[in-house]
């Protein structure tokens, strides 16, 4: 089996819940009719990303069920896809930066927080203190958030875990085009699965995004890419490509667990 991805993107609008969700169900629509079975939304899509918007009043995870994600739960259910967005969360003890899960049964879970924060996001928000997969149509995907992917060992853990792919949702600033081109190719490349990135663009608040979502295959090769449009990128996974490059190229199981001590000399 495979299983036809979108990575998708536009501008969020800082503070403004109802019309984020709104561009984020015109977006999973977009995907659904060309077939995917999974959409990836950027970070903090639904919020903006912004630090005002980060300060002032953010989703709770008591308001999951709530009104406010109806529309993304029903194009969820009329295109028979997984979503996966980014929010900020006030949980009971602290805001987190994460990632909200919608199936077709109209389920919302938020399974991870950012475990690494930059910027005024430690101004706002807590790390995340674990990791976390979703399955979909029987395929295991890890989830990260922006900075998270730039750390070889969070992909590494999905990996380890299981994973035959890589969920980024992200948002990178103007300038940040070069990192963003190495960071997730690399980490498709290290661990011989497919990485799905899928980043903010336009202009959010006082920020400038850069958009460039992509899926990558197993050996970090882009499969689809956007520019700064809005829009989705779309490709397949495939599990069988995923034993093969792992066959071929077995950087993943080759890795010491350690590498004894260092001398100088």
């Amino acid at each position: 089996m495979t299983l036809l991805v979108a990575a998708a993107q536009a501008e969020s609008v800082a503070g403004d819940v109802t019309a984020n969700g709104a561009k984020a169900a015109h977006l999973v629509e977009l995907a659904t009719s060309q077939g995917a079975r999974l959409v990836v939304l950027p970070e903090a899509f639904l919020t903006g990303y912004s630090e005002a918007a980060f300060a002032g009043d953010v989703p709770s995870e008591d308001s999951l069920d709530g009104d406010w994600l109806e529309p993304l739960r029903a194009v969820s259910r009329e295109g028979d896809c997984v979503v996966v967005v980014g929010t900020p969360l006030r949980r009971a003890s602290a805001r987190t930066l994460s990632l909200l899960v919608i199936r077709p049964s109209g389920e919302v879970s938020a399974p991870y927080d950012k475990q690494h924060l930059s910027g005024y996001e430690n101004d706002h928000f807590v790390a995340g203190d674990h990791g976390a997969s979703i399955v979909v149509d029987g395929i295991e995907l890890g989830l990260s958030v922006c900075y998270d992917g730039c750390f070889p060992e969070h992909a590494r853990a999905a990996a380890d875990d299981g994973a035959i792919g890589y969920l980024n949702s992200a948002a990178y600033f103007t300038g940040g085009e070069h990192r963003r081109d190495l960071y997730y190719p690399a980490r498709a490349l290290d661990n011989g699965m497919y990485v799905v990135f899928a980043g903010l663009t336009g202009r959010c608040g006082p920020g400038e995004f850069i958009g460039g979502s992509a899926v990558y295959d197993p050996e970090g090769r882009p499969l689809s890419r956007l520019g700064t449009e809005p829009g989705v990128a779309l490709a397949e996974i495939d599990p069988a490509l995923v034993w093969e490059t792992r066959s071929a190229h077995p950087m993943h199981a080759d890795r010491r667990s350690t590498l004894g001590p260092r001398l100088r000399a």
